[in-house]
Order: structure tokens, then sequence, then C-alpha cells
């Protein structure tokens, strides 16, 4: 018997080391490829891509990249699919016989500093292959490096998206009339000094950004078919209208700043009814006189007289303040559409407040708001001010007010370019040195993670500090825990289909919108982004206030960590080992579905304690049989190890993310039925 168990035990670990190096190939090519490029992990990425067998997707944004890639080795690599190395900062040429990859369907390579030119011309038939092939390119994202003219696109026929926007291009790339695909296009800030033409080819577009070049041509004959355009942005150009922008309401008038001559809006119809206004106004006003003057000639009393003068008098006081009052609050009130931003008074000198949903106010004090500007980190070019977010908020109405955080309120705009963001008003920072401010914001802008949401922007109105951030339309995990699942689908763009995730996230087979495998993943998410906080640099960024509406959804479901080091001073228990106290509490209230009070953390932990963890999770992970309910009691053990109350007990959150990755979901058996 035993010689038969050890054979058993021989050949399973040959299968295991056998399975191992399936691609064992591939990987010696990736190791060859990145051989000169800084900050590469071979250990850590092979980890994770060592049970496929073949090498699909190389996916590396934002991991601090450096250095030239050595594109060679990746020739050979005839299955992959997706090539991500986003925000990092990688050098050199991409050559031209890369986008000929009849494999590759998605490449991201913004934000680094690739240089050089992009060719792909049609190819032609070979004599093994009669037919034409072209690469299987459909999302091509080169944005944000130093990439120069002579880019020819006439073979990338599969393309839908593409974004060359911040390079150097100086013209338009050539071969547009071929991309009969192409949905999405932006060339801003590409210094491009050509005619526009080319581009009206493109027919099946949806999204067009071209603002901040120097485009000639006439608009909207050069261009494509306005009606299936969704986003339209042609700002900061040198075109020439020939209709009036009043027949273009659908797109926002920011879409047409300094876009050239001719881009005005007819207003005579807007004058004609301020013209009859004007005279009805007069003509109530001469009615009221002769009424006045006959009730005072018939007055027969000189007491009579004297009560009018009275009432008269307090009646003026009184109108005197209601108008001093309204005039503090004007900036309140939203400006009229159609009314240009000069003419608003937005432009009045001094404290401009708002009141929140709560009833609280906070107020900007400055000379005008033009003196205040925007900085947007990634995109430097643009030209915002105070004044643009006061007209892109409604005046920070409470139609746009998302939350009240503890920092102070969060608004929702959407700033020229169509750039959707977030605007936290930071209250505590109004003592704050603008100088101290501003250092600490371009810190916190250059920590870049796929688990973090980076500062997008800033902006010091007086006292008022306020910071920028991407809009995530899918919302905070709090409300996806307790409100949009069983009740209203109040965010915008949350939808059925939304709940179906991709990528293996969840089954598509499975109506269960809140199973296992989420919420795993959103856990090793939240912890691996505070891990990166904690541990990337010399000295840790406290998050000090970490809880679930803080942790915010990007579309695929990645957990992204906002608010992290804006906190004024550290939580009640202080540093590092406060984070992952409040890691430990947001955790416990993903497993168990009930908000994160002190009660709820304190049944947890003794439910664990006890060896009954089981009695407090979520139904809705009760009931995807035993290897289910084991794996998230094993995570609230977790839980309990972050929730010490000694802090010096806690752990790591090295230390928690290995423990969180080791418990790994695997089979669809592991969903909750639903």
């Amino acid at each position: 018997m035993k010689p038969f168990c050890r054979f058993l035990i021989l050949l399973w670990v040959f299968s295991l080391a056998e399975s191992s190096c399936k691609n064992s190939e591939e990987q010696e090519l990736v190791l060859k490829a990145f051989k000169s490029v800084s900050g590469f992990n071979a250990s850590s990425w092979f980890q994770t891509n060592c049970s496929e067998t073949h090498i699909t997707r190389i996916v590396l944004p934002s991991q601090n990249l450096s250095g030239t890639i050595s594109w060679g080795y990746l020739r050979n690599m005839s299955d992959l699919q997706v090539l991500d190395l986003s925000g990092n900062s990688l050098q050199g040429q991409v050559p031209s016989w890369f986008w000929s990859s009849s494999s590759l369907t998605k490449i991201d390579l913004s934000r680094n500093r690739f240089g050089g030119r992009i060719i792909i011309n049609s190819l032609k038939p070979t004599s093994e292959n009669t037919s034409l092939s072209f690469p299987s390119i459909q999302n091509l994202n080169l944005s944000h490096n130093r990439l120069t003219n002579s880019i020819q696109l006439s073979g990338f026929q599969n393309l839908k998206i593409l974004d060359l926007s911040n390079n150097n291009l100086t013209t338009l790339p050539s071969g547009f009339e071929n991309l009969t695909n192409l949905q999405h296009l932006d060339l801003s800030s590409c210094n491009v000094q050509s005619k526009i033409k080319p581009i009206s080819s493109l027919h099946s577009l949806n999204y067009l950004d071209l603002s901040n070049n120097t485009l000639t041509g006439n608009f909207p004959s050069d261009f494509p078919p306005l009606n299936s355009l969704k986003f339209l942005n042609i700002s900061y150009n040198n075109l020439t209208a020939s209709i009036s922008l009043n027949k273009l309401n659908r797109f926002n008038a920011s879409s047409f700043i300094h876009a050239g001559k001719n881009f005005t809006y007819d207003n005579t119809t807007s004058k004609r009814t301020n013209d009859t206004r004007e005279d009805i106004h007069k003509t109530e006003h001469k009615r009221k006189s002769k009424t006045l003057k006959a009730a005072a000639w018939s007055a027969a009393s000189a007491v009579v007289l004297i009560l009018l003068s009275v009432w008269a008098v307090r009646i003026v006081m009184k109108k005197r303040k209601e108008r001093a009052k309204r005039k503090k609050w004007a900036i309140s009130m939203a400006v009229p559409h159609g009314m240009s931003v000069t003419t608003s008074k937005v432009e009045k000198l001094g404290p401009f407040s708002f009141e929140t949903e709560s009833g609280s106010t906070w107020v900007a004090d400055l000379k005008e708001a033009s003196s205040a500007p925007v900085v947007m980190f990634e995109k430097p070019l643009m030209n915002l001010s105070f004044k643009d977010l006061i007209i892109a908020t409604s005046h920070f109405g409470k139609d746009s007010l998302l939350a009240e955080g503890r920092c102070g309120p969060v608004y929702r705009a959407v700033l020229p370019g169509d750039l959707h963001v977030a605007i936290k008003v930071l209250e505590h920072a109004r003592v704050l040195d603008p100088d101290d401010s501003v250092a600490t914001f371009v810190d916190l802008s250059r920590l870049k993670h796929p688990n973090l949401l980076p500062l997008s922007g800033y902006c010091i109105a007086g006292k008022e500090k306020l910071v920028l951030y991407e809009y995530m339309a899918n919302g905070d995990l709090g409300r996806w825990l307790h409100e949009l699942p069983t009740g209203d689908n109040n965010v915008e763009d949350w939808t059925g289909d939304t709940w179906e995730i991709q990528n293996g996230v969840v089954d598509d087979g499975s109506p269960e919108k809140m199973g296992w495998r989420t919420r795993h993943r959103i856990a090793v998410g939240i912890a691996r982004g505070l891990a990166y906080l904690h541990h990337a640099r010399s000295k840790p960024v406290v998050h000090g206030h970490l809880v679930t509406s803080n942790i915010l959804l990007a579309d695929d479901f990645e957990p992204r960590i906002s608010d992290f080091g804006l906190q004024p001073e550290p939580g009640p228990s202080g540093g590092t080992e406060g984070d992952v106290y409040c890691f430990g509490a947001a955790l416990i209230e993903l497993l168990t579905g009930k908000e994160s009070t002190a009660e709820a953390v304190a049944a947890a932990r003794r439910a664990v304690r006890e060896g009954h963890g089981v009695r407090v999770l979520d139904e809705r992970l009760r009931v995807g049989g035993d290897s289910v309910v084991s794996e998230v009691v094993e995570s609230l053990r977790v839980a309990f190890l972050c929730t010490a109350e000694c802090p010096s007990k806690r752990p790591t959150m090295q230390q928690v993310l290995g423990l969180l990755k080791d418990i790994r979901p695997h089979s669809h058996q592991q969903l909750v039925s639903g």
C-alpha cells in the first residue's frame, strides 16, 4: 500500500510541475522583454500569471516602471490580447511591426514617455494567404506621451477607440478613411496645425474631442455627421462656423469656447422677449403710478397722510434688507441657460456663500472668481478657474451635492472637455497655509495605484481649498451594500447591466449581484491599495478615516480608495494601526451586510471568538455551500485580527493582504445562487 501511495504522490508532484511550466517559454520572453525595465517584479507577476496555459494579458498599470522595453521578445507571443502599461515612465519607440499583431485587441500605453511615430499601412496579401489581414486592435490609448508626426492609421480597420491626446503630433494622422468602425476619437492638446477635413469620413463616431489645437476648416461641413455624436469638444481652435450654435443645444456651451470665427448664439429671439417684458413692465408701472396718485389726492386727512408716509418708509427699509440678503445669496442661483459667464453674477466681488443640504454654509471670500485657478494634474494646459466650478455645479447647488463627508461637502460636476469630476470642499483646511496645501496636493497626486483614486486637481479660492477627483458612476461601497441592490437605483447610469461583472468576476449565468467572488475581490483590492499607502514609500501615508463611503467602485467593480492623506489628524487609534482597524471594520461590513457601528464590530468579534462566525454573515453569503461559508468565515477571522483592541497586536496591511489572497474562490459553485 505504501509504494502505491508514494507513486500517487510522485505522480501528483510531476503533474503539478508540468502544469506550472506550461507557459514557461512565454514567461521567459516576458522576462527578457522587461530586462531593462526597473521596477518590474518578475516573481510577483509570474505568480499571478503562471496558471495560464498561454499568456494573454500583460497588465502593469501605475507600477513605477521606467526604462526601455525590448519589444522583439514580445513578437512571438501569438496569444497576447491585452497590453496595459499605462501610468509609468517607460521610454523609447514602439517598432512598426508590433502594431501588426493578429491577436492584440487592447493596447494602453498612456501616461508614459514613448516617442517616435505610429505607422500601419494596409497589409498586402502574401503568397500563402491571398486575403488581406489587418491588426485586430480595437482599443488604442497612447495619450500623454511624446509621439511626433507621421501617424499612419490606414491599417487599423478594427479600431473602435483611439486616444492620442496630449502628444506633439503637429499634423493630423492619415488614413482616417479606412477607420469605418471608429466610435471614439480624442486628439485634444496635440498641437495639430492642419485642416480638419480628413476626419469627415468618420461616420461611426459618437465621441470627438479636438480641443486645444490650431485646426482650420469649416464647421460643420468639414466634420462627421453631428446627429450621431453624443460628445463634441472643438474649443480653442481656428475653425469657422457657418451655423448658429442655437441649433446645437444638445452640446454643452463649453464645447465651443474660442473655437474660432462666427461661433455665436442667435440672441434675436431672447432680445425680442426681453423688449416685450420691458414694455409690459413700463405699462404696469404707469398704471400703478396713476392709482397711487388718485389715492393720494383722495386722502381727506393729514393723519392718513402721515400714516401712509410711515408705512412707505417701513416698506422701503424692508425691501432694502431683502435686496441686501438676496445679493449676498445671489451666487447660489443657477446661471440661466444661454447666459454667458461674463454677464452672470459670478464676477461679483466679495464673499461667495453656498448652502448645503443640512443647512450649513461654507464661504469663499476672494476678490473675483477668475482669480482662483483650477490646476489639473493630467491636463495641465486646461485653463479653468473657480468660476468654472461654480457654473459646472450650478453655483454649488443642492442638485449637484453628492454627499456631506467628514472633510466637507462633495459636489458632482462636468467641466469643459467632458471631464466628469467630484469636487470636495476641505472645510478643515481653511487655516492651512496655501503653499503647504499645494505641496500636499501635488504629493498625493503622485500616488498611483489601481486601487487608489488619486487627486485629479485642486483649487485654492481665498481660504477655501477644493480638491477634484475622477467621478465614479458606480458610487461607493456603502451604497452598493445597503441601498442599491434592494432600494432605488439612485446613482446615474446604474443599470441592470452594470451588475453583470465581466472578466470572470461573476459568472454570466448567475443573477446574484453580490456574490462571494465579487466581495472577495473588493476586499483584496482595498487591502492592496491600503498596503501601497503604508509600505510603498519610506514614510507611510495614513488614511485616517477609511470607511465604506470612501471606497468607490470603478466600472469593473475594482475598489478605489479616496480621501487618503487629507485628514487633519489621525483617528482615535492613530497611525497605520488605526487604518488597519478601519479596514477590519469595513471588512466586517462587507461580510455581514450591516453598517459598521461599534456594536456591529463587537458582535462580529464575539461570534468569531465563540466559534460561531457563520451566524453574523450576510444571508446572501450563507447559501453558497460549505466551501463558500468556510472561506467567508476565514475572511471574518482576518477582520477579527485587524480590529484587535491593542494596536500593537494588529497585523500590518502587507500581512492582511497575504492572508486574504490565500483565500481564493475558484469555482462557480462558490457563487451565491440568488
